[in-house]
């Protein structure tokens, strides 16, 4: 059923190029695989969250890439301090020629960073919150100083849920990794996250990595009980909405989709899209060219 085509005419030329999908970095997980078992240990010991270790670790030294982590091995870019009699580097920061704690190891620096969150008065508020909390632990870093960036707490909570970092947190967390070495990269969409399936995949098997009921796998997705996955469909993991985001108000069919494909791109329940749209289930396949609602 098409749409009046020049009701939408300003809006024809929206696509799906943007999906506000996030894609993560190789860099960083090259250094979430060096340090999570370094992370963890320090979270048995210190009673700090691991996804908040490692997420400081990957901001503050650019996934141990910085100038800083390559001269000494500073992780956590803690300055020296009256207390610290150590090995020191000069570095700008806040201000010119300023004094850094430098380390043999980035070990070191883990330790370091721990006691030094342990032994900080201003931190001992950290220590009352659940250690699942990763939330609140980024938020109060930010409240204690830790950082002078305003969006610190919000970087390390988007760096945790893109890498899905709180699982360390967990117990088993590391057992999780090592039972899948080669995870599913996980995207955002309207605000979902999905991931693209390969050969061989199941529900269960999805289910099992992103410790999911395979049953609500398949209904969040809308597929049959004997789907068989042939690799590139998208699998979002969570309910879809009923509704795109702002920005996608109508989309242009093109060759090769469906009402179910079109669902899918937009994180759009099935149902809602032919109500939107005053479509049938039982109606014809929509033509390139129609215009359909998102929302």
């Amino acid at each position: 059923m098409k749409l009046s085509h020049w009701l939408f005419l300003g809006l024809m030329t929206l696509g799906i190029s943007s999906l506000n999908a996030q894609q993560r970095n190789k860099a960083y997980e090259d250094y979430i695989k060096k340090y999570r078992s370094v992370a963890v240990d320090e979270m048995k010991h210190y009673k700090i969250p691991a996804s908040i270790t490692l997420a400081q670790g990957l901001l503050e030294s650019g996934a141990g890439k910085s100038k800083l982590a390559r001269m000494s091995n500073n992780h956590f870019g803690i300055k020296c301090g009256r207390s610290w009699d150590g090995p020191s580097v000069r570095f700008t920061d806040d201000a010119p020629n300023e004094c850094f704690r430098k380390y043999k190891h980035a070990k070191e620096s883990y330790r370091d960073h721990s006691k030094f969150l342990r032994s900080g008065a201003r931190y001992a508020f950290l220590f009352k919150l659940n250690i699942k909390d990763y939330k609140g632990w980024a938020k109060g870093l930010k409240k204690a100083g830790y950082a002078t960036d305003p969006k610190y707490a919000t970087r390390l909570i988007n760096i945790i849920e893109l890498y899905d970092l709180d699982k360390y947190d967990r117990k088993g967390g590391l057992k999780w990794a090592e039972e899948f070495p080669d995870p599913h990269q996980p995207y955002l969409a309207n605000e979902l996250l999905y991931i693209i399936a390969r050969p061989g995949d199941t529900f269960k098997s999805i289910g099992k990595e992103f410790d999911i009921s395979h049953k609500k796998i398949r209904k969040y997705n809308e597929l049959p009980k004997d789907y068989v996955f042939e690799g590139g469909e998208i699998v979002y993991l969570e309910q879809k909405r009923r509704r795109a985001t702002k920005e996608y108000i109508v989309y242009v069919v093109r060759d090769g989709d469906s009402m179910y494909s079109i669902s899918q791109k937009f994180g759009v329940r099935l149902e809602r899209l032919y109500k939107m749209n005053k479509m049938s289930p039982d109606a014809p396949a929509p033509e390139v060219g129609d215009i359909l609602r998102l929302r």
